[in-house]
């Protein structure tokens, strides 16, 4: 049955590609977005808490990816500070904008990050697992998850996914590792060893699907394919689906720290995040292995 979708992050890496695959099953998708420029185009500022509340009136499913980048910039008090709020009162705008028109959408879907588990090493981690540390990128999801929960409080079915590192061409963390292979070098973090919980793009989208025509399906995911790579194997298996003959080299953590300062957490952290609830609860991988996702990534 045709639902009609509430996308706020719409025009992102990730959000995108969900407008698309939603209307292709013939679902209606409405976009939140601060520059309105035609039809299902619904004006909002969550940091100044604006919104036009006609956007939520016959909306079945939200979903929130709204956030500011987390890789965009430096991590400055500022920035860090912007990237938690952002987050948390984008959810909040929404919350008020449901409380005001009386409507409740069927279920809202929001993206978190397994930044959650913060520097897990070697360690499988699942949804009940507790973060590894309190660095900020786990002080960041908590709130979000926090905010999440705020709207399933109201008796709304809530979803989160805790999206891995999706791999796309057109952004995230692949157009940064393809940057340095089209000059013939590899350049991985660290030692290379850290694990990385991958996720090709369309199966972070399909994920949001599923989860919108599954109404059994409540609580947090990870949002992760099921056979994670250690960062070396990904900066490989990248090369050779670009068919780049490269020179493998190593980007040490000093070096990280003193470019990136804090923001290095995002590329030097390990994370060997389980997708076993998701699996046991009836979603289906397209890309289950990094071989097959960064070829058909790069195939074109």
């Amino acid at each position: 049955m045709p639902h009609t979708i509430l996308l706020a992050g719409g025009t992102g890496f990730i959000g995108s590609r969900l407008a698309d695959l939603f209307r292709s099953k013939g679902h209606t998708v409405r976009l939140l977005t601060r520059t309105p420029q035609g039809p299902d185009q619904y004006a909002w500022d969550p940091m100044a808490g604006r919104i036009d509340d006609t956007a939520v009136v016959g909306a079945d499913i939200v979903i929130n990816l709204a956030g500011a980048g987390i890789a965009e910039k430096r991590w400055t008090p500022s920035r860090k500070k912007l990237i938690v709020e952002s987050r948390v009162r984008s959810a909040q705008v929404l919350r008020e904008a449901f409380q005001r028109s009386g409507q409740l959408p069927e279920a809202y879907l929001s993206a978190s990050a397994i930044g959650y588990y913060g520097n897990s090493g070697e360690t499988w981690v699942n949804e009940n697992s507790a973060p590894a540390d309190s660095s900020f990128l786990v002080e960041s999801c908590a709130a979000w998850e926090q905010a999440a929960e705020s709207i399933g409080a109201l008796g709304v079915r809530t979803v989160v996914l805790r999206i891995g590192i999706a791999l796309g061409k057109s952004g995230g963390a692949l157009r940064e590792i393809a940057k340095p292979l089209h000059f013939g070098i590899g350049a991985y973090f660290g030692d290379g060893s850290g694990w990385y919980s991958w996720i090709h793009r369309d199966d972070v989208c399909r994920a949001f699907l599923w989860a919108a025509e599954n109404p059994q399906v409540e609580g947090i995911y990870n949002a992760v394919a099921p056979h994670p790579a250690r960062n070396k194997e990904l900066v490989k298996a990248t090369a050779k689906a670009m068919r780049q003959p490269a020179l493998f080299v190593p980007a040490p953590e000093f070096a990280l720290r003193l470019g990136l300062g804090e923001m290095a957490d995002a590329v030097l952290f390990s994370n060997r995040v389980s997708a076993e609830k998701i699996i046991q609860a009836g979603f289906r991988f397209q890309y289950p292995e990094l071989e097959g996702a960064v070829e058909d990534i790069f195939k074109k």
